[in-house]
């Protein structure tokens, strides 16, 4: 059935080709025949004319519609091949662009870190946040320095901002910080301005709350919270946060203070470990060194 369709449409195209041809030798021979009986032009001349002309014409306008079709097409075709070249150009500009932004914030952050370093009265030894453990009462990260670089249990560990946290597990290359936001992190504070002490203790993600200040303490939001240094941990005077909530218990005679960090603890990238050597307070807590 197919072979006879196909056979079918190439025989009516061969008989309208055929057709078409034989209309136009009529036509020249029509012309041809005027011209030779006389130079004026008859009626069937002119008719014969006016038919070739209007089929000339219908010729060329179709040609003609049929190039400009043609270029078109090619315009439109050569314009697409230059915009997906031009799409890739920006799409790998824009990665470079990615590149260059996340290598000028670091060159910015490892700046801070340095300035912070030539502050310290200690040669800190610097590390990278490799894992996080957020849990409700026990918050950790993992840093990429252990025993290896001599690295124990008790150091501390600071940011910029100030006390990051507590070292409470070794290993050969990495060890365990216990974050200062931690519910179950205590820390000796005071208030910097009043220098009023009291216990920081982490409260998560709503950051400090800052116990056993008594309400006849002169307490301000904005006071700045810093380390006071008791217990032989952390040295005093380092950042902890602000005092961001004062509020007067209904019961008791201690202030309910809240208080917000100074360290993102969800953005660490790189933190800075204390080496001076805890034995000598690990072994006074009764605490032992290889544990």
């Amino acid at each position: 059935m197919r072979k006879n369709a196909k056979k079918q449409k190439k025989t009516l195209w061969s008989t309208i080709r055929i057709s078409l041809l034989v209309a136009v030798v009529l036509m020249v021979g029509l012309l041809l025949l005027a011209s030779m009986l006389g130079g004026r032009f008859g009626a069937p001349h002119q008719l014969t004319l006016d038919s070739a002309g209007a089929l000339q014409s219908a010729v060329t306008k179709t040609l003609g519609g049929l190039a400009d079709f043609k270029n078109t097409y090619i315009s439109l075709w050569n314009e697409r091949i230059e915009s997906e070249r031009l799409q890739k150009l920006v799409d790998k500009y824009l990665l470079e662009l990615g590149h260059y932004r996340e290598g000028y914030s670091k060159y910015l952050h490892f700046k801070e870190l340095l300035a912070f370093k030539e502050t310290l009265s200690f040669k800190p030894l610097s590390a990278r946040v490799v894992g996080k453990e957020p849990t409700f009462s026990y918050r950790t990260v993992v840093i990429d320095r252990g025993r290896r670089d001599d690295v124990l249990e008790g150091m501390i560990v600071l940011a910029p901002a100030g006390v990051v946290g507590q070292i409470i597990h070794t290993s050969e290359h990495y060890s365990k910080v216990l974050l200062a936001n931690a519910p179950s992190s205590a820390i000796d504070a005071m208030l910097q301005r009043t220098r009023t002490r009291g216990i920081l203790q982490g409260a998560g993600e709503k950051g400090f709350v800052l116990h056993y200040v008594l309400k006849n303490a002169d307490v301000k939001e904005g006071d700045h919270v810093v380390t006071a240094g008791i217990g032989g941990i952390f040295p005093s005077g380092i950042p902890l946060g602000v005092v961001s909530r004062v509020e007067k218990q209904k019961l008791g005679m201690f202030w309910n203070i809240e208080v917000r960090p100074l360290v993102d603890y969800q953005k660490l990238e790189f933190v800075l470990v204390d080496p001076t050597d805890r034995r000598k307070i690990l072994e006074s807590m009764n605490l032992s060194v290889d544990r």
